[in-house]
């Protein structure tokens, strides 16, 4: 897991806001030191800052951060000197920063009266394609703006800008999940004015983005027909969290082979408590209940 392995340890991400003249591709992104910045310095820095500095009409931004773990230094021993070394094991709680953040980004989500998903999955599954499809249900009764997370390119956030809604893309370079600081930049960014809901668009993957609470109000996980029954099983702490599961690719449900029955044991065995639905975008079965659950957890 990210909150383990150390891929969590973000150094650089790029917001692009998606204006009408915003490229596709997102610029490269130094990590040479540890500050946010919008461009770059020629003066010397004493002291990590997180500000950022406004400049012209740049459609995007870089963020670095510095490490907050421990660095390892090495001593080497002449041969008139030989230290021991003593080894000690630390616990460091990897997620506390974010975790501060994401409750930092709820109240300020609750305060605006927006009600926000973090949609999860696999690549491919079919996240933008839902996302894309909700944003014209929910368009009159149900506003929407959109965050959407990916490794590289703007490709499915000016795809859903097409809808009408506000949209603003983070580039997470190597990183393999968004995480609450990535979110709370994205909302300097992005005009929620008139909206009520916000739509996460993890970046695509099953494992890391399970340890990262963002500040969603609930956290839904995409499974489509042709990712096999026991995808629930592999992949258990996804699940767990997820309030609703939504099934998706249901008009490829007798091509795929799958036993839709065993697929719903799965779930239920790792998210009991989770509500499945299952749905096809493009062709709109089972749109209808999923927006029923939009609209009640958005009022409640």
């Amino acid at each position: 897991m990210c909150d383990s392995c150390g891929c969590g340890n973000v150094e650089s991400f790029t917001i692009i806001p998606m204006q009408k003249s915003a490229v596709l591709e997102t610029a490269a992104m130094p990590t040479h030191h540890g500050h946010s910045h919008e461009h770059p310095h020629d003066h010397p820095h004493d002291h990590p800052h997180d500000h950022p500095h406004e400049h012209g009409d740049l459609p995007h931004e870089h963020h670095h951060h510095e490490d907050d773990l421990p660095h390892e230094h090495h001593h080497h021993d002449d041969e008139n000197h030989h230290h021991q070394h003593e080894h000690l094991a630390v616990n460091i709680p990897v997620l506390a920063k974010n975790d501060r953040l994401a409750e930092r980004n709820r109240g300020y989500l609750k305060a605006k009266g927006l009600f926000a998903i973090n949609i999860v999955s696999s690549p491919g599954s079919g996240k933008t394609t839902l996302i894309a499809k909700t944003l014209e249900l929910a368009a009159d009764t149900l506003p929407a703006a959109v965050i959407v997370g990916d490794l590289e390119t703007a490709n499915d956030a000016a795809r859903l800008r097409e809808k009408g809604a506000p949209v603003v893309q983070v580039t997470t370079g190597t990183v393999c999940h968004l995480d609450a600081e990535m979110v709370n930049r994205a909302l300097d960014h992005i005009d929620l004015t008139g909206r009520r809901l916000l739509i996460i668009e993890n970046v695509g993957n099953l494992v890391c983005p399970a340890s990262y609470d963002l500040g969603e109000a609930i956290r839904v996980v995409l499974i489509s027909v042709t990712e096999g029954e026991d995808k629930p099983l592999k992949y258990p702490p996804i699940f767990h969290g997820a309030s609703v599961v939504v099934v998706s690719k249901t008009d490829m449900l007798e091509a795929s082979g799958i036993d839709a029955e065993a697929l719903r044991r799965n779930i239920h065995a790792v998210a009991p408590e989770a509500e499945i639905i299952e749905l096809s975008a493009r062709t709109g079965q089972g749109m209808d209940r999923w927006m029923q659950v939009l609209k009640e957890n958005a009022a409640s």
